[in-house]
Formats: structure tokens, sequence, C-alpha cells
């Protein structure tokens, strides 16, 4: 089912482990606390958010892995996601994530606990091409 258009906000959860042959039940753990803990926040936060699982990010080495990704914004990857321990600062980063406009968060500004963690920040990318000397930029 599609989800509704003014969910911006996106999680996905790894929850099929090419690394383990099999599926990540952390994973799974993790898309259900997240569902609850994102709907405690209630509005806008909880209409904001989409959570869902793939079956794999190829950060195979670093399992339980989880993005955070919207439109026009960075994305960002952890890896290492223990739902148990870590529940509380990927609620917190959503938070954050969402009232960012370009979604930009330097390393202090992020949880403690996901700083260890962060495999990666992709810059939202840029559809505008210039010809800056016959080279597109």
């Amino acid at each position: 089912m599609a989800e509704p258009a003014s969910r911006q906000h996106k999680i996905t959860v790894c929850t099929d482990c090419r690394f383990t042959g099999g599926p990540c039940r952390p994973g799974a753990d993790l898309i259900q606390r997240l569902n609850r803990s994102i709907a405690a926040l209630g509005a806008p936060l909880d209409r904001d958010f989409s959570i869902a699982g793939t079956v794999c990010m190829a950060a195979c080495t670093r399992p339980c892995t989880i993005a955070f990704q919207a439109t026009g914004k960075a994305t960002y990857l952890f890896g290492d996601i223990l739902p148990d321990e870590d529940i509380d600062d990927l609620v917190t980063f959503a938070t954050t994530y969402a009232g960012r406009g370009d979604g930009m968060t330097r390393a202090a500004e992020r949880p403690r606990g996901l700083s260890a963690k962060t495999l990666a920040r992709i810059p939202a990318a840029l559809l505008v091409s210039e010809d800056i000397g016959g080279h597109f930029q």
C-alpha cells in the first residue's frame, strides 16, 4: 500500500541479512520499536515518517543497518544498530532530522550513541548542472 503523500521522511531498516544468510531479526524488531516510538511522539512527526524494511543496504559487516532519507535532504546510514540500546538515540535523531531543511547535522549534533555508528552522510542530489569551461559541475 502506498504511503500518504504527507509522509516526507523515510526510515529504511535492513531486514534480510546476506552477511548472516537469513532474516535480520534485529531489523524486524527495530521496525516495530521505531513505529511505536515515532507514533508516541504524536503529530506532526507520527504522520511524517514512513518506516519500512529492505533486503540489503550493503553494509553487511555492520548489521543492523538503518537509513534516514527525505527528498532534498542529506541521507544518513547508520550501522551496528541494536534495537534495545539505540532506539532512544534513533528517535532523537529522527526529530532533529525532520527539523532540518537540508537534513545536515554535525557529528556533535547527533546523539552520542550514533556517533561511532554513522557509516555515511550522503548530500542531497543536485539536479542542476552548470557548464564551466567545458566541464559540468
